[in-house]
């Protein structure tokens, strides 16, 4: 290892450790917080606001009823819930589908010619008149006692939008597991940067929004096709407060297949990277807080560093199968003797404190895991889809870092589906 790589080695795995260390930190300073969020009652007070939660849909004719039903079992005054249903041209039995609920009180449809998501829940926006508005994708489901405990944090009058806790929503597959305890460490993940004040996206799925923030803000745009991650930066870049609702489930339909899987964070990855270079006059600059300095620097560079260290395993895996080889075809073949001779170091690296380091992120990183399904679970315990997660994400994630990483250079755009 020369000294270049080996500085950037330890500079990495001290970052990544660090930012470990100091997310366990923010957990053990808020857990009086947690609790008390927890015990706290469900109805607001004063009673219950307006809202309106747009469904938009595009060829979802699988899925939408079950949505618009979801809705319509919320635990929240019907007087007080308005839902909006547009479908933004679809070309299959959509359409058809949502002809049931039309007679409806609560619900109004809407039918508009194709112009991506984000315009269709501006048309939602524009129709609503409820004190609140949120979006609710077609292809999820929310428990019913998640709007009233979403509302419970509007009680402080400077939260301007709170985002759910997201669940995959039946896991069966070997993707759908390896997906389900990522979802649920992200439960975790982002009530923490809730206390940091640095969430940097309002879900899809369930995030509900003061209707003035998109009189002061305007609406959604395209942006690179994640226009909820790209809304939450606008709003942290204007010092709007988000908050996180941790009990507040909403269960999401993941993709079953690996190429699903691939698209999809195709998608996430390449709109992150690409927002975060429109929006990089927020990076390491104290006005924006934890965020600034540190969430969206990290959150950018951990991108890169992950294909490094990928590449720096792929690469010293490779030469040490050829020294194996070689000192196999040299003793002509006498496996025997070929095996008492290797000598496996874990990461490939001689070096002891990188080795350690190493087992140290690793660790934090099940603590994490562990953290989010007791949060998501009300209890932890020991899984197939833990180990799933901990030890073969790693393995798949590089494919679609790689052709992010390509779209933002070479300015590829990244397919919805």
């Amino acid at each position: 290892m020369n000294g270049i790589e080996d500085a950037a080695i330890y500079a990495l795995l001290f970052v990544s450790l660090y930012f470990e260390v100091f997310l366990l930190f923010t957990f053990l300073e808020n857990r009086g917080r947690l609790k008390f969020q927890e015990r706290e009652k469900e109805n607001p007070a004063g009673g219950f606001p307006s809202a309106t939660i747009i469904v938009p849909c595009w060829n979802e004719e699988n899925t939408v009823e079950a949505t618009v039903e979801s809705l319509l079992n919320l635990d929240y005054p019907k007087d007080k819930l308005k839902i909006f249903v547009v479908d933004d041209g679809s070309a299959d039995g959509t359409w058809g589908k949502i002809q049931r609920f039309k007679g409806d009180d609560q619900i109004k449809i809407f039918h508009k010619e194709n112009g991506g998501k984000h315009t269709a829940v501006n048309l939602g926006i524009e129709n609503a008149e409820t004190e609140f508005v949120g979006c609710l994708d077609a292809d999820s489901f929310v428990d019913p006692k998640a709007l009233k405990r979403i509302m419970r944090y509007f009680e402080d009058p400077e939260t301007m939008a709170v985002t759910p806790a997201l669940k995959v929503y039946k896991s069966g597959n070997l993707v759908e597991m390896i997906q389900n305890m990522e979802y649920k460490m992200s439960i975790f993940m982002r009530k923490m940067f809730s206390f940091l004040d640095a969430l940097q996206v309002t879900p899809g799925p369930f995030s509900i929004f003061r209707k003035k923030v998109f009189n002061e803000l305007g609406p959604y745009k395209h942006a690179y096709n994640t226009e909820d991650l790209e809304y939450a930066l606008r709003m942290q870049s204007k010092h709007y407060k988000i908050e996180n609702a941790h009990d507040a489930f909403v269960y999401t339909v993941a993709p079953a297949t690996f190429k699903g899987l691939y698209r999809q964070r195709v998608r996430w990855i390449t709109g992150f990277l690409k927002n975060a270079v429109d929006y990089r006059f927020m990076f390491l600059k104290k006005e924006y807080g934890n965020l600034g300095i540190l969430i969206l620097p990290l959150a950018f560079v951990s991108v890169f560093s992950a294909l490094f260290f990928v590449g720096r395993i792929a690469l010293t895996t490779a030469a040490y199968a050829v020294e194996k080889i070689s000192l196999l075809s040299a003793v002509n073949f006498d496996f025997g003797f070929a095996l008492s001779g290797l000598n496996f170091d874990w990461f490939f690296v001689n070096t002891g404190a990188v080795w350690m380091l190493s087992v140290f992120v690793l660790i934090m990183t099940a603590v994490f895991i562990a953290f989010g399904k007791k949060m998501a679970d009300g209890k932890f315990t020991l899984s197939r889809d833990f180990f799933y997660y901990l030890f073969l994400y790693g393995l798949i994630a590089p494919f679609w870092l790689i052709k992010s990483i390509y779209n933002l250079f070479f300015a590829k755009k990244a397919l919805w589906r």
